[in-house]
């Protein structure tokens, strides 16, 4: 049994974690703060990938990141880099599916931050970054740790817009999802259940993780 497509999955739902992590606690602070109609407008836009059917933002990636379109005809006159049909172009893909549950999630825990604390520290001449990370941070880090594990688990069964933009190339691009697939339409049931089986006991253990970072904070409230 080839375990390429479980050490790709991995790997793309790793990195793509850690991207969300980083520009989904960003966006849910900075917007927070901004005016209530800006801030209406950006939070549909970032939220949208989260309704939107995966083929569609695949779609929507290929006419930005295409080797005949802009930004993916610049890179490959340019470095010869194709920035599709690789296994790191998934990470494209994963990363703008799963960045609303991380952005959400952040702004969740935010939003239930006691501003008092900020405020506080501001006053005994802590500088902002300071309160952020050693404050805020800690204070909302359970729910800010629960969308990660989140973004995680769905990064690692995302297929749709996956397909469209890394493809199914085995030993390449191959991820678990795509791998069910193909296995499925080319008759393989019994590999395809082994991979299904692997999935849901991987998601298995995700969904409690995050059980147990809940409860905690039904404790605390």
């Amino acid at each position: 049994m080839d375990l390429y497509p479980l050490y790709n999955s991995l790997r793309i739902a790793a990195i793509s974690a850690i991207i969300v992590f980083l520009l989904g606690i960003a966006a849910a602070y900075y917007i927070a703060k901004l005016p209530r109609v800006l801030k209406g407008i950006l939070d549909v836009i970032f939220t949208l990938p989260l309704v939107l059917p995966p083929t569609v933002v695949g779609y929507l990636l290929l006419l930005v990141l295409g080797p005949k379109r802009p930004v993916g005809e610049f890179f490959l006159e340019n470095w010869d880099i194709r920035l599709t049909m690789q296994w790191w172009s998934a990470i494209f893909a994963v990363s703008v599916i799963v960045f609303p549950l991380m952005y959400r999630t952040a702004r969740g825990a935010f939003e239930r931050f006691d501003e008092n604390l900020a405020d506080a520290g501001r006053t005994l001449g802590l500088s902002n970054t300071y309160i952020f990370w050693r404050i805020r941070i800690p204070y909302c880090k359970q729910g800010i740790i629960a969308g990660v594990v989140l973004s995680f688990a769905r990064a690692l069964g995302e297929y749709g817009a996956t397909s469209m933009i890394a493809g199914y190339t085995p030993g390449k691009t191959a991820t678990v999802s795509t791998a069910v697939y193909q296995l499925w339409r080319t008759g393989n049931d019994e590999l395809a259940l082994k991979w299904v089986l692997i999935n849901i006991a991987i998601s298995a253990v995700v969904l409690l993780v995050i059980n147990l970072l809940e409860k905690p904070q039904r404790r605390r409230s």
